[in-house]
This record gives structure tokens, C-alpha cells and sequence, in this order.
């Protein structure tokens, strides 16, 4: 859970006991006010939840999996990608509290990792949807062509295909089943906070595991703004090479950097559509969102819940300057250890 001036990790530990590391939030560029104006956050945001996401499960599997004595592994590709996805879809939730910078992250040996695993991601939801678009378009003709509008909308429809796709075929893992419990438990314990509820898991059972400031939601806000740009902009550009295939592939590398400011207007999209008085027309839109977190969350069972609420006890501690603990990993026996600490 991470609040405005914390980042409190907690993980179930295979004998029973509980791994919680909490730490303080250090912002990054804290001068710069300008990347906490609205759009320029949202892209802040962004960055913010990939760190922050892959950061906890990479402790979750310091910590969460059995010790068997086995050297660690090198992932394939697709278990990198799926890590990172898995990172961004749990770890782009919305603070419960405000949202704040990003942090300024160490450089350790799994920040190259990190970086590697953001453009496979990036390449992946980006270019192969505009590259299967483009082989469509040579199979029925030139009306579909990239300076037509249709390209694009097309564009957008093969995207939500590799996007929703990916996701279900993920979520038949083990481990992102037990993943997508944790985003339900996350969900459901600041739904608790949320609703002025003490922070028990007798209180926390009964709330929906979907949540209007998820990060999957947020994947869906990103490709329904990138396929309105990609319409109304995309089409006004002139060819770019003679060679067809490598106009296409600058596209997509004009296409990458466009991201940002299409997570930033779909980060603030997605505030207005948290709040009381969003217009309906606006929340109908981020339905989609919504249903595709049947997706990605589980119900969690009592265990996870507990977790959850101990993660977001500490960080709500922080803020009012009442730490459980100093900055740091500690362990304890269980939850209730955990708790009275």
C-alpha cells in the first residue's frame, strides 16, 4: 500500500509468519511542481505504479515462495512480460489517501530488468496490434490504410483483443491467481477505509473486489484515449519512408512517446470518474474498465485479507505519524504479531 509519505509492503510467508517492509516515501525532482499538474501526473503516475508494482512482487517472491535451495532463474520474455503486466495491473491502484510524486527508486541490478521488461511491454500492446492492423489493411485493400481513420479505430479493437486476451490467459496461472486474490483483497480493504469502516476482515468481506481507481481499469481508460488521438492525429501525418514496412515501424516509434500524454489524460479521466459528481456519460464510459477487473481479481480468502489490511494499517500509521516500525524489513511469527506491533 503506498500513501503519500510511505510504501508499506506485507507478504504471507510460506511457515505462516508475515514479511512487512516499510519504507519512506522519497519524491523525485520535488521542485519540478510542474509534473503534479494535471496530465503531467498522470504519466508520473504511470512510472510510479510499474516501480512500485514490480517492486513489491519482486519481495513477494524474496519472501512469499518456498526456499528449495534452487539458483534463481533467468526469465523468459513471456514471464517478463507477464511479471510486469501483473505489476501494473496490482500496483497502478490509486493511493487511499492522495497521490504523490514518484518516488526516487535505488539503482540495483533489477533496475536494468525494469527497464528491459517496460519497452517488451510497451512493443507488445503497442506495435503488434498496429502491425496485425497493417497486415488486415494489405489483405482487404486501401481503405484501411493509416491515413484513414479507420486504421486506427481497428487499431484500437485489435489492441483491447491482445490486452483482454493476454489477461485471461494469464489469469489460468497459479500464480496470477493467487496475485489476482491480493488485488481483491487490496480492493476490498480500501473499500473498508474508504467507507469509514474499522480496518477488520469481518468488515472488509462483504465489499466487491472491483474498484473504480484500479489499474486494469486504467489500461482500459489508456486505450480508449489512445485510439481518440490515434483518430483525430495520426491521419494528418504525411508518409514517412518510401518502403511500407518501415513506414510502419515509424509509426510505431512515433506512437511509443505518445503514451505518456495518454496515460496522463486517462489518469485524469479516471480521477473525475471516482468522484461523486461525474457526469454520467463519463462513467458509463469507464464501465468497460470496470467489468474487466472480473479478470483480474479473485475473492481473496480470511489470510489475504489480512495481509491487505495490515499493509494499509501501517501506511495510514505513517501518516499519522505513529510508524510501526522503522524503515526496513521485519518479520513475525503471524498476523496477530504483526498487528499488536
Amino acid at each position: 500500500m503506498r500513501s503519500p509519505k510511505s510504501f508499506v509492503v506485507a507478504v504471507r510467508r510460506p511457515e505462516g509468519g508475515v514479511a512487512v517492509r516499510e519504507q519512506a516515501w522519497e519524491t523525485l525532482w520535488p521542485k519540478l511542481g510542474f509534473l503534479r499538474w494535471p496530465v503531467f501526473r498522470g504519466a508520473v503516475v504511470l512510472a510510479e505504479s510499474l516501480h512500485n508494482g514490480y517492486s513489491a512482487l519482486k519481495f513477494s517472491a524474496e519472501h512469499g515462495m518456498p526456499e528449495d535451495g534452487a539458483a534463481p532463474r533467468r526469465p523468459s520474455p513471456v514471464q517478463l512480460l507477464s511479471f510486469l503486466l501483473g505489476a501494473l495491473v496490482a500496483g497502478a491502484d490509486a493511493d487511499p489517501v492522495t497521490p504523490s510524486p514518484d518516488p526516487a527508486p535505488k539503482k540495483d541490478s533489477s533496475s536494468d530488468m525494469l527497464g528491459v521488461a517496460t519497452v517488451v511491454m510497451m512493443l507488445f500492446f503497442i506495435g503488434l496490434p498496429h502491425l496485425l492492423t497493417w497486415a488486415l489493411g494489405r489483405a482487404v485493400g486501401p481503405g484501411l490504410d493509416t491515413t484513414t481513420p479507420w486504421f486506427h479505430l481497428v487499431d484500437g479493437g485489435f489492441r483491447i483483443v491482445v490486452l483482454v486476451g493476454y489477461l485471461a490467459i494469464l489469469s489460468r496461472t497459479e500464480d496470477a491467481k493467487r496475485l489476482f486474490a491480493y488485488h481483491g483483497a487490496e480492493h476490498k480493504v480500501i473499500w473498508t477505509y474508504e467507507s469509514q469502516k474499522a480496518l477488520t476482515v469481518e468488515n472488509a468481506r462483504p465489499f466487491t473486489t472491483r474498484h473504480p481507481r484500479c489499474g486494469t481499469s486504467f489500461l482500459f481508460i489508456v486505450v480508449g484515449v489512445a485510439v481518440a488521438l490515434h483518430v483525430a492525429l495520426l491521419p494528418l501525418l504525411p508518409r514517412l519512408h518510401e518502403n511500407e514496412l518501415v513506414n510502419q515501424l515509424l509509426l510505431v516509434l512515433i506512437k511509443l512517446p505518445m503514451a505518456f500524454p495518454i496515460a496522463g489524460i486517462a489518469y485524469e479521466l479516471q480521477r473525475l470518474s471516482a468522484r461523486p459528481s461525474c457526469p454520467a456519460i463519463v462513467t458509463w464510459a469507464m464501465k468497460p474498465g470496470i467489468w474487466l477487473q472480473g479478470i483480474t481479481t479473485r475473492p481473496p480468502d480470511d489470510a489475504q485479507l489480512e495481509v491487505a489490511l495490515l499493509s494499509l494499517g501501517r501506511a495510514l500509521a505513517r501518516e499519522e505519524g505513529r510508524p510501526g516500525a522503522t524503515d526496513g524489513v521485519k518479520l513475525y511469527p503471524d498476523f496477530a504479531a504483526a498487528q499488536a506491533a
